[in-house]
C-alpha cells in the first residue's frame, strides 16, 4: 500500500512503501530548510539533484550529492536543504 506524505506546506512530499518487509519512502524536497525528527534509524540516498543536512547535536552542515547518502540515528533528528533546485530522496528505514 502506498502512503503520500506532505510536510512544510507541500515542499516537502513523499510517497512511502513497503519491499521485503522493509519500510521506505521516496520523495523530493524543494528548496529551503526543513527539520525532521526521526523515530526509528534511517538512510538517506539523494537520488537527484543535492542535499546539505546537518544532524541533531552536530554543528557542521555536510553536503551530499546524487548517488550519496547519510544516516541518521533513531530517536533523533536532521536539518535538510536542498541545494540548487528541488532534490529527489530514497529513505529507507533501518
Amino acid at each position: 500500500m502506498l502512503k503520500h506524505s506532505v510536510y512544510f506546506e507541500g515542499a516537502v512530499q513523499s510517497v512511502g512503501f513497503e519491499r521485503l518487509g522493509r519500510r521506505a519512502s521516496v520523495g523530493v524536497i524543494e528548496p529551503g530548510s526543513y527539520h525532521f525528527g526521526t523515530e526509528a534509524a534511517e538512510r538517506m540516498t539523494v537520488v537527484s539533484g543535492a542535499l546539505r543536512a546537518k544532524l541533531d547535536g552536530r554543528h557542521e552542515w555536510l553536503s551530499y550529492p546524487a548517488g550519496t547518502c547519510f544516516e541518521i540515528p533513531a530517536s533523533s533528528g536532521f536539518d535538510v536543504e536542498a541545494v540548487g533546485g528541488p532534490a529527489a530522496y530514497l529513505c529507507e528505514f533501518l
